[in-house]
Order: C-alpha cells, then structure tokens, then sequence
C-alpha cells in the first residue's frame, strides 16, 4: 500500500466549517443540562462536533466535576484541585438520559487522582441508575485509573462488573509523542487498561481514539493502530487535533479527509470492527452508530 504524503502547515484549510449551534433537540440538550447542573465533555473540551451532535440529540457527559487533576498538553479541560463529588450525578445523568429519550450515551470523566477508586464507583452508579430506568445503551470513556503509576485492577474490575456496552480509553497519541502531549500518563500502561479489560470479561467491546496532527509520522500512527488491535481492541477513532489556545501544544500538520480515508480503510483490513475517522471526529462523535454493531 502506497505511503501517505505528509506536508506540514499552520493554515486552517477550508474543510474545516463547523456548523453553529441551533435547532430544537441542541436547545432542549442545552436547557436540561444546565437545569440539571451537568457537564459535557462536548463544552469542556470545545468539540468541534457540538452543534451536529446535539441538533441530533446526542450527548457526551462528563462525570465528577469539570476540574482535571492532570494537565495535558492537548486538552481544554479545566486543571487544578477538583471539588468534592456529588454522589447525586449519577441520578442527574440518568434523568436527563431519560428525558432526552436517549438510545445511546457516552459518559466520560475528568481524571481523578485524588480519589482512591480514581472515580471508578461513581461510574458504575451511573451506569446503573441509567439501566434501571431507560433502556438507553451506555459506553464508558474512562480515564487510565492509575494508583502509584500502577493500573488500579480493582477499579477497573468495579467498571468491567457493571457492564457497559461499550467501555473506551484513549490513547490520543503515538508512542513518541506520548510524554509530551500526556506528560502523567503511560503508553504501555494505557495499553495494558485495553489488555485487562478482554482478560477480565472477553466479551466486552473496547474502543480507543487517537487524535493526530502533532509531529508522529504515518508508520507510527499505524504502529499505534497495530498495537491496539494486538490488544483487541474493537472500535476506534481517529481525529485531527485542533490547539485549543497558544498554551497548548503547538499542531504540525492538518490531515487531508483523503488522508484520513486512507487510515480508516488500513485500520480495518487490521480488524477494527468500526472505525470513525476524519478532521472533526472526536472519540464519541457518533458513538451511535455502535448500536447496531454492539446488539
């Protein structure tokens, strides 16, 4: 298979035209999480698919505050001493999932090092609350649960037992690149997240994201991809990084849509039962599809 032709540049090219926010089903998302006093990973982070994903009626949830106890360098979450837990979110998430007559919802977190579980219990509240009282299916996006920089094996298991759907962790980035753009997580230990989650229960779907356009090269994003399926993992997404602010770590280059073809159709002769790929696509960026897949 022929190479894929890098050429750096700074310039936003003219694919990239995100809609802005209107229609009924983004103001009722909207309105109810504010009422409910939620946060979405979709604001936090400035996703660049909110106006599409929410006029659909989709969502992403963040879970256990908005306030990251890590700072990476490719990430516009908040950073600093998180606020105590609400152990009412999970009742919140699930009543706005069941307002919204949701079929499928993502729920992801900030990552918590100050808590012993690393928020794993608040997870799996959530997930229950939400399957007690719609039949909405639930991935998971968990942080690595890192304990002394060791997996946490206990909070994983917590997760794996209450089984979601779908249960995610990304790696973002390549190898190389990794330290830089995630200075307090580790490559291996994220793979080895993926690994355990299949040993603990083979049946559940797994799903990772990278996001590219740092300075990796294509045989290292394929690297990554291969090291993913090594693990089996089933479901993956790819998307261009976008710098949210001058703080943050600077973009190299800007992936073609052709491009980013190319990877997803490498990606699936590798095995990945579903690959999402393309400049705007974040790792939830319709997660829906998964449905059919998954039931």
């Amino acid at each position: 298979m022929p190479e894929l032709i890098q050429i750096k540049t700074r310039e936003k090219p003219d694919w990239f035209k995100i809609k802005l926010p209107t229609g009924r089903k983004y103001n009722k998302i909207k309105a109810l999480v504010k009422t409910n006093r939620l946060h979405t990973i979709c604001e936090e982070a400035k996703c660049p698919n909110l106006s599409e994903c929410w006029s659909h009626g989709t969502a992403t949830f963040l879970i256990l505050g908005d306030i990251c106890t890590r700072y990476c360098s490719y990430c516009n979450v908040k950073t600093g001493k998180p606020e105590k837990v609400n152990i009412n979110e999970p009742k919140k998430v699930a009543d706005a999932v069941k307002k919204l007559d949701l079929k499928y919802v993502v729920i992801t977190s900030v990552t918590r090092d100050d808590l012993e579980d690393g928020g794993a219990s608040i997870y799996t509240e959530t997930v229950k609350e939400i399957k007690t009282i719609s039949n909405c299916k639930v991935e998971l996006l968990i942080p690595d649960f890192l304990n002394n920089e060791k997996l946490n094996i206990d909070a994983l298991k917590t997760v794996i037992d209450v089984k979601p759907d779908v249960l995610g962790h990304n790696m973002e980035t390549v190898k190389r690149v990794f330290k830089k753009v995630r200075p307090k997580g580790n490559y291996y230990l994220s793979l080895e997240l993926l690994k355990k989650i299949k040993e603990i229960n083979p049946k559940m779907k797994t799903k990772s994201g990278l996001l590219i356009g740092f300075d990796e090269t294509i045989a290292e994003i394929k690297q990554t991809m291969e090291d993913l399926r090594n693990n089996n993992v089933d479901f993956l997404t790819l998307g261009q990084y976008l710098q949210p602010s001058q703080k943050h770590v600077k973009i190299e280059k800007y992936y073609t849509p052709k491009e980013f073809e190319k990877l997803k159709k490498i990606g699936l002769e590798m095995g990945f039962k579903h690959i999402e790929a393309g400049p705007l696509v974040r790792s939830s960026y319709r997660a829906d599809k998964l449905n059919n897949i998954i039931n």
